[in-house]
């Protein structure tokens, strides 16, 4: 069994298709630290970006000039600049003559209609469309590469109110790649959240800075809705980076005050969030996406959406719904779920799901109602659960006194991540799936012979 590890960005040179690398170690059970390599920061398949190098490696020019050649043939059609010169091209046509290819998900000027005449086109695009991108392109459905799922309307409206109530005028949106079409260079970046990297390089920099400083630094939130497979110490790291630049106004007050965020992220990685932001609250509002099979209302998701919005803003300051469910705990001062009741021994709202949880003596902390106590394991857990897997200990040196973050043979300076991957796992199912197939021919021709 083993695991990779993250140690932060690889060197520009270090660029597949998607930007710079991130450096990677295996790290074999039971060892500190496996042999390191550099792989995509964005795609977590690699069928999708098949980049991988050793440390150490030696790369052959005849190599890298394959890997620029690869590059630059994979590159879209119009660069960002292309797009903008286009754009301005395309609103000052009459609205009967803009057009919209909505299988090359691309706006069309008059002299590409020709190419485009068996497609599917939207006609007649008005200046209204133009404002909301969103409606006018399809999201991508790779899931591992892309995750490009929308809010409500329910979730875009609270977002809204809540910015413009906090009173705050700009908005750094982190998270938008296919919108270069739609904005002008002073108004989008092409940005990896990953590593940090403006893929226009200075001049996309300082347009982010300016905008960030703009005001003395007043006035601007962050809004991020990340990929929810993204890495949460890969993300933290570039947030870090763009809180630095906001703070670079030369205004003395800021260099003790934090950007305001708001993180759209799933509550499961609350504390994983919190290792790296602890001035950060988890509000309990549950952000639906309409085109997401699970994280939505409605008869076709879940009960309750496991996506909220993680902020360093005062939670009694925001606001919820009581229409959508929510009420205001005046001993926690803040705005919870209806079914999130108050332990009085916790001395707090301590539901993360939005039902309502059960204090557990013997663990001293309140779990899900489903949840049990087991005296093997010594925790709470589901009662078809399977005891033999209940405390692993740390994965990097074995021992069972502490878990693998808090390791003191592993170097924490460098360390991001571990991403644990049941590779063992995946060979026995494969194993078994091949045993099961060669017995179903089996059955199969002994079925024949009977015949």
């Amino acid at each position: 069994t083993f695991s990779g590890a993250i140690f932060g960005p690889g060197p520009e040179v270090l660029q597949p298709l998607f930007s710079p690398t991130l450096l990677f170690a295996k790290i074999l059970e039971g060892k500190e630290e496996g042999r390191r390599f550099y792989a995509c920061s964005a795609c977590r398949e690699r069928k999708d970006c098949n980049f991988f190098q050793w440390e150490n490696e030696k790369v052959s020019e005849a190599r890298l000039a394959t890997r620029e050649k690869y590059n630059q043939s994979h590159q879209p059609p119009f660069s960002h600049t292309d797009n903008v010169e286009r754009y301005k091209e395309f609103i000052v046509l009459p609205q009967s003559e803009r057009k919209f290819c909505r299988e090359c998900q691309q706006l069309l000027l008059p002299q590409e209609w020709g190419r485009h005449s068996g497609h599917q086109v939207l006609n007649s695009v008005s200046f209204a469309q133009l404002k909301k991108p969103s409606q006018l392109l399809s999201p991508l459905e790779n899931k591992k590469t892309n995750a490009q799922y929308l809010f409500t309307d329910r979730s875009c409206q609270f977002l809204l109110d809540l910015i413009v109530t906090q009173g705050f005028k700009r908005v750094l949106c982190v998270g938008t790649p296919r919108y270069s079409q739609f904005y002008t260079e002073d108004d989008f970046c092409h940005y990896n959240m990953f590593n940090h990297y403006f893929f226009a390089g200075k001049g996309a920099y300082d347009v982010c800075q300016k905008f960030l400083q703009q005001d003395k630094g007043k006035d601007v939130i962050m809004v991020a809705d990340p990929p929810f497979g993204g890495l949460v110490e890969a993300l933290a790291f570039s947030f870090k980076k763009l809180i630095a630049m906001w703070r670079q106004t030369g205004e003395a007050d800021l260099a003790s005050k934090t950007l305001p965020i708001l993180w759209i992220f799933p509550y499961f990685f609350e504390s994983r969030i919190l290792e790296f932001f602890p001035n950060f609250c988890m509000l309990d509002y549950q952000v639906d996406y309409d085109n997401h099979a699970l994280y939505k209302h409605g008869k076709t998701g879940r009960k309750q959406s496991p996506v909220r919005i993680f902020t360093n803003l005062a939670p009694h300051l925001i606001v919820l719904p009581a229409e959508e469910g929510y009420r205001f705990c005046a001993l926690c001062q803040r705005y919870v779920s209806l079914n999130n009741q108050h332990c009085e021994i916790c001395n707090s709202c301590t539901s993360k799901d939005g039902r309502q949880w059960i204090h557990c003596n013997l663990c001293k902390k309140c779990v899900k109602s489903s949840w049990i106590h087991c005296s093997i394991c010594d925790h709470c857990a589901l009662p078809s659960h399977s005891c033999k897997n209940a405390d692993v200990g740390c994965f990097i040196c074995g021992a069972r006194d502490h878990k693998r973050s808090a390791c003191p043979n592993i170097k924490q300076s460098f360390v991001l991540h571990v991403l644990f991957c049941r590779s063992t796992k995946k060979a026995k199912q494969k194993k078994k799936k091949v045993k099961a197939n060669a017995m179903n021919k089996t059955d199969g021709k002994r079925s024949r012979n009977t015949r």
